[in-house]
């Protein structure tokens, strides 16, 4: 193994930020930049960044703390295995004392490699529980084998092949699995948006897909449903990116603590999400949306001692049909999400296209009659 093979990844400078592409026409939408609204964003999704090239790439989005603090550690780690290596090849060949602990029956526990990774267990098991403990076999036969030869030549005998390549083979294997989970820890970093914790634009057309079929074979209609934060531009100017930052963090708990556990939902721009939703007739789906709207509008997002932002969003919601791809599927969202901030925010607007119809039904509906109630609120 190179010293340097496990230097942090990442992604071209042109995607480190998956949201990038979609800034300016989610913040037109509250007048913030005069674009042409006539003109829609094209929904092709980004595409997959192969995982193995995440560890041979210059820079890497921002990870999350623990993400981190982990890839951090887990360089440090086996970098402190490699300085165990050349300590046993300095044994082999100028017959200094491998130490105490080479010797020790249980050494793979006392090297610091083993230490760490017995308390970092968790989250190696969490990505694969078969391949966690498969590090640790390995770590312990290459141990093992270690100990044997160096008990040999101590004892003046010359060292076994079979340990030696017992040693090769169980040290090659452990590179391996660890250069896989990095690429793993890595490539689940990007595609998961480090300030909200949800999953961002990778993955969406699977998940797109396997709803869609689900769909029809529960006779369901499914609807996918674009969020927007009113007003999210004037939060930051008045507060600052941090309480932003906070705005965003809640937003998306909130959705998630009352979005069914079968509903995938994605930040999918700035201040927009994205929800997929099924639902057994156009009236769950209105109430389900009505629910949302009332939910986020009726839980203030504390940004100070005594003081509160209240949020309100708007939706725009597309019924899919049933051989429609996402793209226009999102489309026709975005359309919605539009006419929705143009009627006044703070409510849903429904294109009821598919299933054949060659015009699309646009079904507006006002969540409250006290529109601006964010305004009076900053």
């Amino acid at each position: 193994m190179r010293a340097g093979a496990f230097e942090k990844g990442g992604i071209p400078s042109s995607l480190q930020d998956p949201l990038h592409r979609f800034k300016p026409d989610i913040d037109a939408r509250d007048g913030h930049e005069a674009t042409d609204h006539t003109e829609h964003r094209s929904y092709s999704v980004m595409p997959c960044i192969s995982v193995y090239a995440l560890t041979d790439m210059t820079t890497m989005p921002d990870l999350s703390p623990e993400i981190d603090r982990l890839i951090t550690e887990l360089d440090a780690a086996v970098e402190a295995h490699m300085n165990w290596t050349r300590r046993i090849l300095r044994f082999v060949v100028l017959r200094t004392s491998p130490g105490e602990d080479v010797l020790d029956p249980m050494a793979h526990t006392l090297c610091k490699f083993g230490c760490w990774y017995t308390a970092n267990l968790a989250h190696f098991e969490a990505i694969d529980a078969s391949a966690a403990h498969r590090i640790e076999q390995v770590h312990q036969t290459m141990h093992d084998a270690i100990r044997s030869i160096c008990s040999d030549m101590l004892a003046g005998r010359p060292g076994k092949n079979d340990d030696l390549l017992a040693f090769e083979q169980s040290q090659s294997e452990l590179q391996g699995l660890l250069a896989r989970f990095k690429t793993s820890i890595l490539s689940n970093a990007v595609r998961h948006d480090p300030l909200t914790g949800l999953p961002l634009r990778y993955g969406i057309e699977g998940d797109f897909a396997l709803q869609q079929k689900d769909a029809q074979r529960n006779r369901h209609l499914f609807y996918v449903a674009l969020i927007d934060i009113d007003h999210f531009k004037r939060i930051n100017d008045s507060y600052g990116h941090p309480v932003g930052d906070r705005v965003l963090r809640q937003l998306a708990d909130t959705l998630n603590r009352n979005l069914r556990s079968n509903e995938p939902l994605y930040r999918f721009g700035g201040e927009e999400f994205l929800w997929l939703m099924q639902c057994k007739s156009t009236g769950e789906a209105e109430q389900s949306a009505q629910r949302l709207l009332t939910t986020v509008r009726t839980t203030p997002v504390p940004i100070a001692k005594n003081q509160s932002v209240t949020l309100t969003v708007t939706l725009g919601m597309a019924q899919v049909g049933d051989h429609e791809e996402l793209a226009s599927a999102l489309e026709r969202a975005d359309v919605a999400l539009y006419k929705g901030k143009e009627a006044g925010r703070d409510r849903y607007v429904i294109d009821m296209f598919g299933h054949g119809n060659s015009t699309p039904a646009m079904e507006s509906c006002v969540a409250n009659e006290t529109s601006g109630s964010l305004k009076q609120t900053i």
